[in-house]
């Protein structure tokens, strides 16, 4: 191993240690790149004037039209959240199923599933759902791990339910890999990986995660039911599945406006989150919930999570190359294409290196740290790339579940009340986690769960 291999690869654990001290992870990013870059200039082990690619990389990052669908979806899952409609379906359904063991569980993860669809937000739907649902399992008896378990692991959904901010990125770095990929081996003119065939791959895994923790809570409420019992002991009113009917509408409508314009081919992913942008400010004004105060919280909220994203790319965009100036790449790829048993422990390495980073980085650290080096490598064995991101996508989700620094514990335990203790949501949340391994190997035996789809429409 080469001397410039060795400083590429220190550069990791330094971008790892600076994250857990708290820093941004943005300004860490380039910040280490600067700094390797500059002790590699001044040993001559690397000519900085490789950097000068830099301006080019950030305006290809402003000028993709792809990217201008994050501040729209995220702008339409902010006008949602405060618009309510998620406070209504909830009480419809708990109204509705709240006679059943497990009940109100079953709709917490149904209504956790659509904020997911169309929101897309992760944070908004956990201290969404955690203020409305979690004071009302509590007063019904519910085990308070249970509860918090699948309040945290619902809201993760909007991670992989499409429409979601991580496949637009996940969509672009695999679309550059697979491009790289191709053209290594002779391909130069290889098929582009879209957005849209993304989230058409994601939508079977994410019905598959659903049905995953509604088991489970099935399973609780037949053999454990005390854990999880019945909301209310009389009938719901004649009155009561019209109102959850009425709920849905709403929802409903928009996610098909969205979706549907996506996967039928009527519209760019784009130009289907201006349609839900449109749609949510509308659905917002027929509930009466529409004001200036609330569209200039909404707008601000959309610029600060908008400009986060943004400057992690560009950060990860110099770290990445920096990097590869070290010929950090080169050792990557040797070591992953030497491994005995080729692209199965290959992947399962990737896999298993992505989830114990889950432990301690977000997944939005993890996804710039790690996939911009191995995607490439990994692509080049053939695999889909469809199936490879919605994979990744997977993992990233569990990075939100996994402790000490998995951000949907955080958010849950920022509304909790005091009765429910951190060690409550953290033992809470172990099954869910191991549901999440299950659906990453169901994902492995059966690729066409994420790649049939696609398939079929495209």
């Amino acid at each position: 191993m080469s001397n410039p291999e060795i400083i590429g690869i220190i550069m990791f654990p330094v971008v790892i240690g600076f994250l857990m001290m708290g820093y941004p992870v943005a300004f860490t990013l380039a910040g280490v790149a600067i700094a390797f870059a500059s002790f590699g200039w001044m040993f001559d082990i690397i000519d900085l004037g490789l950097l000068n690619s830099v301006p080019s990389r950030i305006f290809g990052i402003m000028t993709n039209l792809v990217f201008v669908a994050i501040p729209l979806f995220v702008f339409m899952g902010v006008v949602l959240e405060r618009s309510r409609i998620a406070e209504n379906l909830l009480m419809a359904l708990g109204e509705l199923f709240g006679t059943l063991r497990g009940g109100l569980g079953l709709s917490v993860i149904f209504v956790g599933a659509l904020l997911a669809a169309s929101t897309g937000v992760v944070g908004a739907t956990v201290v969404t759902m955690g203020l409305l649902s979690l004071p009302a399992m509590l007063r019904a008896g519910y085990d308070p791990r249970l509860a918090s378990g699948i309040i945290c692991s619902s809201g993760t959904l909007g991670q992989i339910i499409p429409p979601s901010t991580v496949l637009i990125l996940l969509a672009d770095i695999l679309q550059g890999a697979n491009a790289q990929a191709q053209m290594a081996k002779g391909n130069f003119a290889p098929d582009p990986v879209s957005v849209v065939e993304l989230f058409a791959g994601a939508f079977l895994p994410g019905l598959v995660l659903m049905g995953l923790y509604a088991s489970w809570v099935i399973f609780t409420a037949v053999f454990q039911g005390h854990k999880c019992p019945a909301l209310a002991t009389k009938a719901p009113s004649a009155n009561a599945g019209r109102q959850a009917i009425k709920a849905l509408v709403s929802p409903l409508l928009l996610i098909g406006a969205v979706l549907g314009s996506i996967l039928l081919g009527l519209a760019t992913a784009t130009e289907a989150a201006a349609i839900g942008a449109i749609g949510a400010v509308l659905l917002a004004a027929l509930q009466g919930k529409l004001s200036i105060s609330m569209l200039r919280s909404s707008m601000h909220s959309t610029m600060l999570i908008s400009s986060m994203i943004f400057l992690i790319l560009i950060g990860a965009s110099l770290f990445s190359l920096v990097f590869r100036m070290f010929q950090g790449d080169v050792l990557v790829e040797d070591f992953l294409h030497n491994m005995p048993g080729g692209m199965v422990s290959a992947m399962l390495f990737v896999m298993v290196v992505i989830f114990l980073l889950g432990f301690v980085l977000d997944f939005i650290e993890i996804m710039f740290l790690v996939l911009p080096i191995v995607a490439p490598i990994m692509l080049m064995f053939d695999i889909s790339p469809i199936w490879f991101g919605i994979m990744i996508a997977v993992n990233l989700q569990t990075s939100f579940l996994t402790p000490p620094f998995g951000f949907s514990l955080f958010y849950l335990r920022s509304v909790a009340p005091p009765e429910v203790t951190t060690g409550q949501i953290y033992r809470g949340i172990i099954p869910f986690v191991l549901l999440q391994i299950c659906g990453l190997a169901l994902l492995w035996f059966f690729p066409a769960l994420a790649t049939w789809l696609p398939e079929v429409l495209f």
